[in-house]
């Protein structure tokens, strides 16, 4: 039989214990946290997106330097560095990768057929190969499509906003998958509605610039510009040399019109980022990504630039003003 005395130690060194065997084993529990973008350090967009998500992340319980470490690398949208970042996160063996893109998830998805991925935005993933199907991807990638095929969707209000539309480029890096995606809905849409389609494969702001000039050789033409890494990190050369030329376009994100673009239509990649932090909380607490269904976008926006409108000589009809989610004065 144990006297009080004996029982009281034995209790006290218990306690004791406890927060040194807890303390112990949330060191041994730190998890980290691979993170692959295409935006360049310093973008405010990129910096978004990712406060977004760690934010999120944090409200879960994971805080990056307490229970977590994050590692984050960005290629830039340059194609030629993602392998390498790939290689370098995966060589890192984390338990987990969050990717922002087809092309970052493929180059993952190369490297590693265990280490959990969850991407984030990029076109169809089953189109592009990246998952089986959406509602058991199986493997280990899952996470947030950016949007379904909506090329169609961007040349009905480009010719909405610009009806003397007569032929319409769809501007890409052909490295990235997403024009792929859209051009089946894009061309379409062209044929429906009498508009020349024209496919604007370009690897430089030279070529960029080129293409542009072509388009506004003539009165009629228009730009749609799918929302890849590439397109991203080049986005002020995009704008600003549609303006030059007197180029309406639409954009799959809102920041392209805040930054001084026409029109943008596609889902909120923010939210997206939001989201995504979900899917890792489940992961690092067991669950495995090929049992978690890939997401679909529940929240689109459009932002309507009336600036760049006027500077371009558009009337914009009240419906689409009506239509907006956000509209630039």
């Amino acid at each position: 039989m144990i006297r009080r005395r004996e029982f009281i130690t034995l209790l006290g060194g218990a306690a004791a214990a406890w927060p040194l065997a807890a303390r112990a084993q949330q060191g041994d529990r730190v998890r980290r946290i691979g993170v692959l973008t295409g935006f360049n350090e310093n973008d405010p967009e990129g910096k978004r997106r990712y406060s977004a998500f760690t934010q999120a992340l944090a409200g879960l319980g994971w805080t990056d330097g307490r229970n977590v470490r994050i590692d984050l690398r960005s290629d830039g949208g340059d194609v030629n560095r993602t392998p390498a970042l790939a290689q370098e996160l995966v060589g890192l063996q984390p338990d987990i990768i969050v990717a922002n893109g087809i092309q970052g998830t493929a180059a993952l998805q190369h490297e590693t057929r265990t280490i959990p991925i969850v991407f984030v935005s990029g076109g169809d993933p089953v189109t592009t190969g990246i998952v089986a199907r959406l509602d058991r991807p199986s493997g280990n990638i899952t996470g947030f499509a950016g949007s379904e095929a909506k090329g169609g969707k961007d040349l009905e209000l480009l010719s909405e906003i610009a009806p003397g539309l007569k032929r319409a480029a769809i501007m890409f890096h052909p490295d990235f998958p997403s024009a792929s995606v859209e051009m089946p809905s894009f061309e379409a849409a062209a044929r429906s509605l009498k508009v020349e389609p024209i496919i604007a494969p370009v690897h430089s702001d030279a070529e960029i610039e080129t293409a542009i000039i072509a388009l506004g050789r003539e009165p009629g033409g228009g730009l749609d510009v799918p929302g890849d890494a590439f397109t991203i990190a080049h986005r002020a050369s995009i704008i600003s040399a549609a303006a030059r030329n007197n180029v309406p376009a639409v954009y799959t994100f809102s920041y392209f019109a805040r930054d001084g673009g026409l029109l943008s239509y596609g889902p909120d990649p923010v939210d997206l980022w939001r989201r995504a932090s979900s899917y890792v909380d489940r992961i690092l607490r067991g669950e495995k990504p090929g049992d978690l269904p890939v997401q679909l976008p529940t929240k689109f926006e459009m932002v309507l630039n009336l600036k760049t409108a006027k500077a371009l000589g558009l009337t914009v009809p009240p419906s689409m003003r009506l239509l907006a989610d956000e509209v630039i004065e």
